[in-house]
């Protein structure tokens, strides 16, 4: 083997740099100059981390374009339709910048371009993608369906619409007055669009990685899930009006700790619903009656001894027979799932594949959750004088890390697969989920930015 160009069985830099092609440069070209261009058009609105940023966000942008290629065509659009929804909203200034009106009288920034419009097309997307999904299911037994490969393309446009209205409401915050324009990443509404094209991203390089579209259903489930907290956290609250930042978000820690998070939550709900995919297709009837079915009848269970052992107000008891509506509707698709057990699962990939994609994903989302553990501690430090209070959601945090830390642990040094793996994935996401969402709702604390 020719160790100039090989190690380790893989193909060294040099090797690596010399199989680009014209169109590999090209996209790192036009990242460089758009890149120069918006630290000379906005370079005066930043301040030095936001330069450092953006001097680490390039590279690593050409980075990503060059070893995942399906991201310079994603990129190159949303940078594409971002720029026309500015200059559309440019064309009618008003006293301080852009007329933000203009979302109401100019065509396509109404339709699809505006931040709250392409976030709707993305929910719209990601509900046709999942049912696209499913039915592939059942139409061809045994091989890969049109419908899925639908589903695929649907989702790649999700994210594309996700993508830039996430762009475009960055914009359209400067827009407002001084000091209000942040990164979108800075409650419910802005963390939950994150949460879906990051989460689907994850999924579709997966889906390449290892040609299979089987597990689209699954993945995209839990993502149609959040889709429909959003739209509902929408409708309830207005969530999606841009609001300034309280004092301890305006800092520039966010901007790298929140979105380091979320590849934490995107890859631990991933992982959760492969291990979905790899119990329905190995469990014994009564333990996946136990185990899928026993999860929320238990979480009714609880609901309901809340519900009627305390003496609560009757907001907090209408709150309470919705979560257990919810959780019914949940025991009702297990159940289904449960009986459903042999079309969806015909076209799984093998269990060891199934198995090694849970385990990649718990150690990406592992990596990247414990860096955001870590940056959290030092924006704490620096908004409130400690790196550590045990907040509700802190505490909540070091028990999602210690969660996924065991199952490493056992992974790598007990051997850990198969069945018990999944379960314990599976049980993962109930706990991510709350750290996630449930102390918001449930718990207050210093991290009580997103109340429901």
């Amino acid at each position: 083997m020719n160790t100039t160009t090989m190690t380790m069985g893989r193909p060294s830099l040099g090797a690596r740099l010399g199989g680009l092609n014209l169109f590999d440069w090209a996209f790192a070209a036009l990242v460089l100059g758009g890149a120069a261009y918006a630290f000379m058009r906005y370079g005066h609105s930043m301040d030095g981390y936001e330069q450092g940023i953006l001097l680490f966000a390039t590279p690593s942008l050409i980075a990503l374009g060059w070893f995942w290629k399906p991201l310079r065509v994603l990129m190159l659009l949303v940078g594409a339709a971002s720029l026309l929804a500015i200059s559309l909203y440019n064309r009618t200034p008003d006293g301080f910048g852009a007329d933000l009106g203009a979302a109401d009288r100019v065509f396509l920034l109404k339709y699809m371009l505006s931040s709250q419009s392409a976030i709707l097309w993305m929910s719209l997307l990601f509900f046709m993608s999942t049912l696209f999904f499913w039915g592939g299911f059942f139409t061809k037994r045994g091989e890969a369906s049109a419908a899925e490969a639908i589903g695929s393309r649907l989702a790649w446009g999700a994210v594309f619409m996700a993508l830039t209205g996430t762009m475009v409401r960055w914009f359209e915050s400067h827009q407002i007055g001084p000091d209000i324009g942040h990164i979108p990443v800075s409650n419910l509404y802005e963390v939950f669009v994150l949460f879906c094209w990051m989460t689907a991203l994850f999924y579709l390089y997966y889906e390449s990685r290892f040609k299979t579209r089987a597990l689209g259903a699954y993945v995209l489930l839990v993502i149609s899930a959040a889709v429909s907290f959003l739209l509902w956290y929408t409708v309830a609250r207005e969530a999606h009006e841009i609001q300034p930042l309280v004092p301890a978000l305006q800092s520039w820690w966010m901007k790298i700790h929140v979105p380091a998070n979320f590849v934490g939550y995107g890859t631990f709900a991933m992982s959760a619903m492969v291990a979905m995919a790899y119990l329905l297709k190995t469990a014994t009837p009564r333990a996946l009656v136990i185990g899928l079915l026993g999860v929320p009848a238990a979480l009714i269970a609880v609901i309901l001894a809340v519900r009627f052992g305390a003496g609560l107000p009757e907001a907090s008891i209408a709150g309470l027979d919705s979560w257990a509506g919810k959780m019914a509707g949940l025991l009702v698709f297990f159940a289904l799932c449960v009986l459903a057990r042999k079309p969806l699962t015909a076209r799984l990939p093998s269990l060891e594949l199934l198995d090694d994609l849970m385990y990649k994903a718990i150690a990406l989302g592992f990596a990247f959750f414990t860096i955001a553990t870590i940056l959290g501690a030092f924006w704490a430090a620096e908004a409130w004088g400690g790196y550590w209070s045990w907040d509700p959601k802190e505490t909540w945090a070091l028990i999602v890390w210690l969660n996924y830390a065991a199952w490493l642990h056992m992974r790598l040094i007990k051997g850990l697969r198969g069945v018990v793996a999944a379960w314990w994935a599976l049980v993962g996401l109930v706990v991510t989920t709350f750290a996630f969402l449930g102390v918001n709702m449930f718990l207050s604390g210093l991290h009580s930015y997103g109340t429901l």
